[in-house]
Parts: structure tokens; sequence; C-alpha cells
């Protein structure tokens, strides 16, 4: 399967600048997972900028209809 890393980077809401993984969606979504955790691309702008991405944080914001 071809990486489709380009197309990907266009929606990619990730704030964090270093990241490696932007665009590259299986590893980005690996990495997070095993720390509890969910991609940027889960959580509306503001959200994201907190970098608090914790499977909490999202149900939290879920519960406050925030998403």
């Amino acid at each position: 399967m071809e990486c489709k890393k380009q197309v990907h980077l266009e929606k990619c809401n990730c704030t964090y600048k270093p990241c490696s993984r932007k665009g590259v969606c299986c590893d980005c979504l690996t990495y997070h997972l095993k720390s509890r955790e969910l991609p940027a691309c889960c959580f509306p702008k503001e959200a994201e900028k907190t970098y608090n991405r914790s499977f909490e944080y999202f149900a939290e914001l879920v519960s406050k209809r925030k998403m």
C-alpha cells in the first residue's frame, strides 16, 4: 500500500512543529495509542492546541458536547 503522506499533510491539524509523523497517519495512530492518547485529528482546533490528547480529555469534550 502506498502512503498518501502529501494528501494527509493537507488535512493534518497537528500543531506540534517537530513531529516526524505528520501525514503518516498509521505511525501517528500507533504512537498515540501506545500512550492511551488519540491523534490531533480527533480533536477540535482549540482542544488540540493544549497537547492533551488523552482518552480522558476526549471523553470530557464529548460529554460537554464540545465535539
